[in-house]
């Protein structure tokens, strides 16, 4: 490929500049160079990549998508679609999961149906954690066009006590009864205000998750 002709007054480049260096460098130096070069190149690869947001798909009988970041993959929970995990030294930090929920059969809006199925969902959350404890519940809105419903708890889990949130989401669609389950958990104290994923890297996911 012909390189772009350079005025006089901006040369000359520091390819020009350099290649003499390079032509009478030891074999051996220009070995260590490449691979330096390609080292930096690596780095500044991976740092971009930090930067930016990781997502996952969804596809079947209710896709869904989200976005995340400083969280890593891992082993969905029984039953579950897919987990994103934080820890650090052997300990949970923060934890983003997405499992099925389906409810009975109702008539008129969901959102009289979401209620009724958090009463049978709470029942197992109790029976999943030690030490679990409800701290309010109720309707919820992540985005400007998904409105939930969340419990709110704190359980002890390995030993150590951490705040829950979980979201109970279903498509919009008239009747429509198999949605989403969002289980989320931090090692972070929250409030009713101020629950799990207000802020932290439990947000991005929580607020970019979508369905479709």
């Amino acid at each position: 490929m012909a390189s772009v002709p350079l005025k006089p007054e901006y040369g000359p480049t520091l390819g020009k500049l350099l290649e003499p260096r390079w032509r009478s460098a030891a074999p051996a130096a220009r070995a260590i160079a490449v691979v330096l070069a390609a080292g930096l190149l690596a780095l500044a690869v991976g740092a971009v990549l930090g930067l930016l947001n990781a997502s996952y798909s969804h596809g079947g009988p209710v896709p869904f998508s989200f976005q995340y970041k400083g969280l890593y993959r891992t082993a969905p929970n029984p039953g579950g679609y897919v987990r994103v995990a934080r820890s650090s030294d052997g300990r949970l930090r923060d934890s983003y999961a997405v499992a099925p929920l389906v409810v009975a059969p109702y008539r008129g809006s969901v959102t009289g149906e979401l209620p009724l199925t958090a009463a049978g969902y709470v029942h197992t959350l109790a029976a999943r954690f030690a030490g679990f404890r409800v701290e309010g519940e109720g309707k919820t809105r992540i985005s400007s066009s998904l409105q939930g419903y969340e419990v709110l708890y704190t359980a002890r889990v390995a030993g150590r006590e951490m705040w829950g949130r979980d979201v109970m989401l279903l498509p919009r669609g008239r009747a429509v009864r198999a949605g989403v389950v969002i289980e989320m958990l931090s090692d972070e104290p929250a409030t009713i205000s101020l629950p799990v994923a207000s802020s932290g890297v439990l947000e991005t996911p929580l607020k970019s998750f979508s369905f479709g």
